[in-house]
């Protein structure tokens, strides 16, 4: 097993309102009135009070071309990736060097040199660290990012491996765009980042590190499903491809997935005392809860970071998971997200004495 020993959420300075950001943005979305009462409907109807952007909401109107967003995205996204990871590693008492493995996560920004190389010699971390950047897991990389760090660890216990995520979703931004799609995406995602730093089992005993372990991992590409979610991406940048069908996609999956997962480890679903979500929405966490048999109550971390800052898509379950951090000893644990592909990836974790 591995365990994670830091959760390091990360948010811009900047916040504002949902009602502040609707008026704002929805003049550069659509200039037809009927439109308009459409898209304020969607972004009412987010389950979401506040959200933060990484720049000031009157930037937006003057953000400009794809190039001139994403230089943004490279600057600002190292500087929030840095607040985190620096945060993460003061949490677990450790120091730049100590760290082995880096993997960084976005998909909201592109870069050669990726943000993670970029970190290198902003932290001073090692230059002999292996990194795998990865771009296209979208909302699901923030589980999947756990998982992959998992399996490394679990070839390299004496190391320590840490998850950076950045999402600048705000930057993506498209206007004169009035697809129903680009009206939810409008009024549900946020910015953020968030760092984990995970040890492998012999290195978090040899530190005495405390924090839940990473048992295991399941992980699901579903058939004929890449047009439900994901970017096309062109000459405006990032343009959200978003349907209905995503829900559709959880109840008919989540609840075989999960109890697989489970009985790979000899649990059932009533041995799991924590479920981390990613909050994509109101219509994706109801499809947890029906898919999985669960009650509002179980899912109150991610409705509460929902309405906090929005959906900040691979950060999100994360930023869950800080929330979520100290359970009792001897807690089950799922945390869960999905992404375009449409794939899953399941986490199980166990709070160790």
């Amino acid at each position: 097993m591995s365990r994670i020993v830091a959760v390091a959420p990360a948010l811009p300075e900047y916040a504002y309102t949902q009602a502040e950001i609707t008026a704002e943005l929805s003049d550069l979305i659509t200039s037809d009135k009927t439109r308009r009462a459409v898209l304020e409907r969607f972004h009412a109807a987010s389950g979401i009070g506040r959200r933060h952007t990484v720049l000031p909401l009157d930037r937006y109107r003057d953000l400009g071309d794809f190039g001139a967003s994403n230089d943004i995205w490279i600057r600002e996204g190292t500087a929030l990736a840095a607040q985190a990871v620096a945060t993460a590693l003061a949490t677990a008492g450790l120091e730049p060097a100590d760290i082995d493995y880096l993997l960084f996560t976005s998909v909201t920004g592109i870069a050669a040199p990726s943000i993670d190389a970029r970190l290198v010699p902003v932290l001073g971390l090692r230059t002999d660290i292996k990194r795998m950047p990865s771009f296209g897991l979208g909302c699901v990389a923030g589980a999947a990012g756990l998982a992959r760090v998992h399996d490394y660890l679990l070839g390299h216990p004496d190391e320590i491996a840490l998850l950076v995520s950045v999402e600048l979703c705000s930057l993506t931004l498209q206007r004169d765009d009035d697809s129903v799609a680009n009206f939810v995406a409008s009024g549900l995602f946020g910015d953020g980042a968030a760092a984990v730093v995970v040890a492998g089992d012999r290195r978090a005993a040899e530190l005495g590190l405390p924090g839940p372990d990473i048992v295991g991992s399941r992980s699901e590409l579903y058939p004929d499903s890449e047009s439900v979610i994901g970017w096309d991406i062109g000459g405006t940048g990032f343009r959200i491809v978003l349907t209905a069908a995503v829900s559709d996609t959880i109840d008919a999956n989540i609840g075989h997935d999960v109890g697989e997962l489970l009985a790979e480890h000899d649990l059932v679903f009533d041995d799991v005392g924590a479920w981390v979500a990613h909050p994509g929405g109101p219509r994706v966490l109801e499809a947890f809860e029906r898919g999985l048999h669960l009650e509002r109550s179980d899912l109150e971390a991610s409705w509460r970071s929902l309405d906090a800052v929005g959906n900040l898509s691979s950060s999100s379950v994360l930023h869950v998971l800080a929330d979520m951090i100290h359970q009792p000893a001897g807690t089950n644990g799922v945390l869960f997200a999905l992404g375009p592909g449409v794939t899953s990836e399941y986490v199980l974790l166990r709070w160790a004495a």
